[in-house]
């Protein structure tokens, strides 16, 4: 129960890693705010965690890329709970795109916005009431695209390796109270997953030192670190989670 009396607040929270998240911190005694895009699925997973854990679990709608509905998710969850020990900026989109000329202005916009605009907007705004009060962690989940860019992703390996810089900078604005870390993910069997073609399956599990991809669950032990005090003179800092990328 090492989180017992902490609130943590996950963004895409309903499924994938954050999903694991959730449950791994709930399980822990935290109460959780699980927001993401579709208010059902939030709902479902808090009805789920508070009946398997006995712990609060708030669900909000939440579409990070938007500058407002960050506002009001902040909001929400200070009016409801009163506070928040740990943000973790898990949601994250990539489109898939047939070239980087049709790439369109709004799918870039909308990649950054979800995976940079967003968690810029939370993490200056749970920061600085985290800098203010008890202080806290915030965790970003970057991608190894931020450092190994290929062609089909740029945009949203433009964004990560946004996030990774965000990470540094708001260590230094926030701290000593707030520690700022980031997991920098590599392939895992989430939903976007879904739309990898068998020929890039092959491709990780031949490239990967692990000769495998990750399952969410991976995630975990990770964002424990970073959340708790074994991390206490961790900030700043970005950890390849990737399975051995080469």
């Amino acid at each position: 129960m090492e989180f017992q009396d902490k609130v943590v607040l996950v963004t895409g929270g309903s499924r994938g890693m954050g999903k694991a998240m959730i449950e791994a911190f709930a399980a822990r005694g935290a109460s959780v705010v699980i927001a993401s895009r579709k208010l059902d699925a939030c709902e479902a997973l808090a009805a789920k965690v508070r009946a398997e854990y006995g712990v609060t679990a708030l669900p909000v709608a939440c579409n990070v890329s938007s500058w407002a509905d960050c506002d009001a998710l902040v909001e929400t969850v200070y009016g409801e709970l009163g506070r928040v020990d740990v943000l973790v900026n898990n949601a994250g989109l990539s489109p898939l795109y047939p070239s980087l000329d049709e790439v369109s202005e709004a799918l870039f916009d909308k990649v950054i916005g979800v995976n940079l605009r967003g968690p810029f907007r939370l993490g200056s705004a749970v920061g600085t009431r985290m800098a203010a009060g008890a202080g806290g962690s915030i965790i970003n989940v970057s991608s190894i695209a931020a450092i190994r860019p290929g062609a089909h992703e740029l945009p949203y390996a433009a964004a990560k390796a946004g996030l990774n810089a965000l990470t540094e900078g708001m260590a230094k604005a926030f701290g000593p109270s707030v520690r700022v870390n980031c997991i920098q993910a590599g392939p895992f069997r989430t939903d976007i997953s879904l739309a990898w073609s068998p020929k890039t399956v092959a491709r990780f599990e031949q490239t990967l030192a692990l000769r495998r991809c990750g399952e969410p669950e991976e995630i975990v032990g990770a964002a424990l670190y970073f959340a708790s005090d074994a991390a206490s003179f961790c900030t700043g800092a970005v950890l390849r989670l990737d399975g051995g990328t080469p």
